[in-house]
C-alpha cells in the first residue's frame, strides 16, 4: 500500500511539473512576442518607420493637419501611445504636420459642384464631406455653402466640405384610381400633370371552362387609346413625385 502512495505522489507531481511547463509555454507563446511602442511624434514617417522596423510594426500616416508649431513632414501624434505593449505586426498610426497653413481657402459658393471640386484639388487641398439639400432658390447643383469659409486662416485639416442645392423640393402626387378607364384620356392626364406613362401591358385572357380545341396562335393584341385599365403601379392613393412614371395592365 505504501509502495501504491509513493507511485500516486510522483505522479501527482509529474502531473504538476507537466502544468506549469505548458502555461510557461503558453505565456510566452503569447507574450514572448510582445513589444513596446516607442515613441515617434517628432520623427519624419521615414525616420518613425526605421525606429519600429525592429520590432515587427509599421507606421501608417492617416491623416494630415496644419500646425504653426510642428515643422512641415514631422509626426504630430501616434496611436498607441509610447510604452503600450502590442503584437508584432501591429501598425502606428500617425497624424503628420503640414506646417503652417499657407494656401488661400477658395471661394466656391455659386459654382457647380463639379468646378467646385477641381477649383479645390488644384490649390492642392481635398474635398471632404459633399451634403446636399433641397432649395428654392438656388438652382440644382450649385454650391450654396462651405467650410470652411473663403480666405479663413487657422485651418487644422486641408479640406473643405461642401453643400450643394438640389434644387426646389419636387412636387408631390396622390395616385388617383385610372381602372376602368381608356388609356388614351388616362394619358393625356398624366402628361398634362407632369408625369410620364410607363410599361403598358396587355393582361392575360380569362381561361374558358369549356372543353373546346385550341385556337390556331395569334399575335397578342397591341394597347391602344381604347384600351381599358385593369391594373396600375403605382396603386390608387400612393404619393408619387413629378415626373414619376405611372405603368398599366389593360384589356
Amino acid at each position: 500500500m505504501r509502495q501504491f502512495f509513493r507511485m500516486l505522489l510522483l505522479a501527482l507531481v509529474l502531473l504538476t511539473v507537466a502544468l506549469v511547463s505548458a502555461l510557461t509555454a503558453m505565456r510566452f507563446a503569447i507574450h514572448g512576442r510582445e513589444v513596446t511602442i516607442p515613441k515617434v511624434v517628432g520623427m519624419t514617417p521615414l525616420e518613425a518607420e526605421r525606429a519600429v522596423a525592429a520590432s515587427g510594426l509599421e507606421v501608417v500616416v492617416e491623416r494630415q493637419f496644419y500646425s504653426p508649431d510642428i515643422p512641415e513632414g514631422r509626426i504630430m501624434s501616434q496611436v498607441p501611445l509610447p510604452g503600450v505593449k502590442v503584437r508584432r505586426g501591429w501598425s502606428v498610426r500617425v497624424a503628420q504636420s503640414l506646417g503652417p497653413q499657407r494656401v488661400a481657402i477658395p471661394d466656391v459658393t455659386g459654382e457647380s459642384e463639379r468646378v467646385a471640386e477641381l477649383n479645390v484639388r488644384r490649390r492642392g487641398l481635398d474635398l471632404g464631406s459633399i451634403a446636399q439639400v433641397n432649395l428654392p432658390d438656388a438652382p440644382a447643383d450649385q454650391v450654396v455653402s462651405q467650410s470652411p469659409p473663403a480666405k479663413a486662416s487657422g485651418v487644422s485639416v486641408p479640406k473643405i466640405n461642401l453643400l450643394v442645392s438640389r434644387g426646389p423640393e419636387p412636387a408631390v402626387y396622390v395616385v388617383p384610381n385610372f381602372v376602368g378607364q381608356p388609356l388614351g384620356s388616362v394619358t393625356l392626364a398624366l402628361q398634362d400633370a407632369g408625369m410620364k406613362i410607363g410599361k403598358v401591358s396587355v393582361a392575360p385572357a380569362a381561361p374558358t371552362t369549356d372543353a373546346q380545341p385550341a385556337a390556331p396562335s395569334e399575335p397578342p393584341p397591341q394597347p391602344g387609346a381604347a384600351s381599358m385599365i385593369v391594373t396600375q403601379n403605382p396603386a390608387p392613393g400612393q404619393k408619387i413625385v413629378a415626373g414619376a412614371a405611372v405603368s398599366f395592365e389593360v384589356r
